[in-house]
């Protein structure tokens, strides 16, 4: 029988100092000056797109390769760890348990994100004063077209054609539904399945090797998507929109803050702002690709080595990513607003409400799609209100940069989302977070993963494992 991974962790918090190896300072500083580059990527990509435009569009595929080559690491770094994560616990209504927490706060947190933006909507109302031009008027009718279908279609579509396209199509549902499969296959082999939790350890291992390979590809994918993002935008759209825009950013801005800063307080005990710093590399990296999946491998690494345990990850992360999409529904209720006013149908309140509701429901089948949020914006005014289709074209020049604050407000939801559920579910080590967010026990940039969390040799998970083996 193997050491426990907490008698491990209190072995290598009673080493003296003296003992400890010299090398993690040195692998973090190298990947300081790597984002550092990114910085000076991003810096360089907005000059090119201002000084040449019509070169910087050219280079656009130089930002979706590199989204591309994260994007590739997604399937088998969730199937890991959640096989990981649900193998190797005892009883399976541990994992029913996080699951369905899951889901009731992802639909709470909507319904708040939804009010929130009405709230600010409805006071700045950011459309007044805007002229639609014909030449916009075509352009929601098509994004309409490229709308998800309905919850009947949403629902077989997580069922994958065969056992592997799961990992070929890159559905992140697909991969949860067969990664839960597997998982609770080998939850009940038993001691039969633990050669293969051995073997699935070290593809992990594998994955995130890679994973941290191409990261370093992430300054010149952070050059060609800003470069290419400020040339086809430009100054005008910036200037003409900039209300919503603003209106926009700011009312993310209170969501995290406010919401989140406040539910992680009173249920974590944790800083919110802490949290955020810990994983400013990954805002960083969202904000330079405008893609919050660029970021989702390293936010299930880093809430594991935050101190959850790897079932509540490997569960709420990719599932949040779904479902948890706090940014969208703000971004849904403001653009809504903006081209009733812009096109001078202002909505009442119950108007209001029953188009955002249908948006909820929408945007959860679009999750993952390019360009999802325009198409549910599309499809949800043709639904409710077709007159107002017309005035999607209106926010599209500016719809990348919206994006962005999109993509941190969901990235920082389902951050928060992953300790809270962990804290109520008690899967998380209070005293490892707070070693971690005061910075003792520093994030290993180049494998992405505990080394000395080898737990899953003999059947007990992480965190939470040792109780559910008293309880069985």
């Amino acid at each position: 029988m193997m050491p426990t991974t907490s008698s491990r962790r209190a072995a290598v918090a009673s080493t003296p100092a003296s003992a400890a190896p010299a090398a993690p300072p040195a692998k973090r500083d190298r990947t300081h000056y790597l984002y550092i580059a990114v910085i000076v990527a991003v810096a360089l990509g907005i000059a090119v797109g201002f000084i040449a435009p019509d070169f910087a569009k050219e280079l656009k595929p130089i930002g979706t390769g590199f989204v591309s080559l994260i994007k590739m690491m997604i399937s088998p770094i969730i199937f890991c760890t959640i096989v990981l994560g649900v193998g190797s616990v005892r009883k399976a209504a541990q994992v029913g348990k996080v699951g369905g927490l899951a889901l009731g706060y992802f639909v709470a947190m909507s319904f708040v994100a939804l009010a929130i933006g009405l709230v600010v909507g409805n006071i700045i109302h950011p459309g007044s004063g805007m002229h639609l031009t014909e030449a916009v008027k075509g352009v929601g009718h098509t994004q309409a077209q490229a709308a998800a279908e309905g919850p009947v279609d949403f629902l077989l579509g997580i069922i994958p054609t065969t056992f592997v396209s799961a990992f070929t199509e890159g559905q992140v549902l697909q991969t949860l539904l067969i990664a839960l499969l597997s998982g609770f296959a080998l939850q009940a082999m038993g001691r039969t399945g633990e050669p293969v939790l051995r073997g699935v350890e070290y593809i992990q291992k594998l994955v995130f090797r890679v994973l941290g390979m191409i990261m370093w590809a992430a300054p010149v994918g952070a050059f060609g998507a800003m470069a290419a993002v400020i040339g086809e935008t430009g100054m005008d759209a910036l200037k003409a929109l900039g209300t919503i825009m603003a209106g926009f950013y700011i009312t993310c801005f209170l969501f995290i803050v406010v919401v989140l800063g406040t539910l992680t307080k009173l249920v974590a005990k944790v800083n919110l702002f802490q949290l955020l710093k810990y994983l400013g590399r990954e805002f960083l990296l969202i904000v330079s690709t405008s893609s919050s999946e660029s970021a989702l491998p390293r936010l299930i690494a880093k809430m594991e080595h935050l101190g959850v345990s790897r079932p509540v990850v490997g569960i709420t992360v990719p599932t949040g990513y779904s479902f948890n999409l706090d940014g969208t529904m703000i971004y849904l209720t403001m653009a809504s607003l903006f081209i009733a006013d812009a096109m001078d149908q202002p909505m009442n309140i119950g108007q209001q409400i029953g188009l955002l509701l249908f948006m909820m429901v929408a945007s959860k089948g679009a999750a993952g799609v390019s360009g999802s949020g325009i198409a549910v914006l599309a499809s949800g005014l043709q639904s409710h209100k077709p007159a107002l289709v017309d005035g999607v074209g209106l926010i599209i020049g500016i719809d990348r940069f919206m994006s962005e604050a999109r993509a941190v407000t969901n990235f920082a939801g389902n951050a928060v989302a992953t300790l809270l559920i962990g804290t109520w579910t008690g899967e998380v080590d209070k005293e490892r977070v707070n070693r971690v967010l005061a910075g003792e026990l520093p994030f290993d940039e180049t494998t992405l993963l505990d080394e000395d969390s080898d737990e899953h040799l003999d059947g007990v998970p992480e965190q939470g494992g040792e109780k559910e083996l008293a309880k069985a």
